[in-house]
């Protein structure tokens, strides 16, 4: 089995508690970089980073424009800003217009991931209330990267795990605790 380099998760409503399940669960030493892509209140600048923080027990960190990414951090998308990935290991933030709605839109992180880290990535979708993600995961499958939708059984919000399915249907549909033995395998 492959052992993924970068997760990169995106969520919309729904995905809050899903995610402080996930960062509860990864240990200190988690080696993969984890980029989280989630929708939220663009004015609410303080706060998020915070409460994620409470339940982590690696840095959770919103990345700058170029800054680089590494290994055992989590990097949040800033609220209202784009977050790409460049080649060489680089953020690059953006304000250009929303993408389904959305911005940061997951997407546009996605795709641009996919690009940069081919088959070293996993790209997971979680519950949502719109499209975003569905073609940036097709974009990652694609690619060679592992392809993972959270369960729609288990969602707050279906709309954007059933609209990532109908995008990939091969992605394999697991439910939270299996997304979490997934994640923990990667650090092996």
């Amino acid at each position: 089995m492959n052992n993924y380099k970068y997760i990169v998760i995106g969520g919309s409503a729904g995905s809050f508690q899903v995610i402080t399940k996930i960062l509860g669960t990864l240990p200190k030493n988690y080696k993969p970089a984890v980029i989280l892509v989630l929708h939220r209140l663009k004015h609410v600048r303080n706060g998020f980073v915070e409460a994620l923080s409470l339940k982590s027990k690696l840095p959770i960190i919103e990345p700058e424009d170029k800054s680089p990414i590494r290994s055992g951090n989590v990097y949040l998308a800033p609220a209202n800003y784009h977050l790409q990935i460049e080649l060489g290991n680089f953020f690059a933030l953006s304000a250009e217009e929303p993408v389904n709605h959305s911005r940061p839109s997951i997407d546009l992180s996605f795709e641009t991931a996919a690009y940069a880290f081919k088959d070293k990535m996993a790209g997971i979708i979680l519950s949502g209330a719109n499209r975003d993600g569905a073609k940036g995961l097709q974009e990652i499958y694609n690619n060679g990267g592992a392809t993972i939708i959270q369960d729609p059984e288990e969602c707050q919000v279906k709309t954007m795990t059933l609209a990532a399915i109908e995008r990939v249907p091969k992605a394999q549909i697991l439910s939270v605790d299996s997304i979490l033995d997934f994640l923990l395998l990667q650090n092996k």
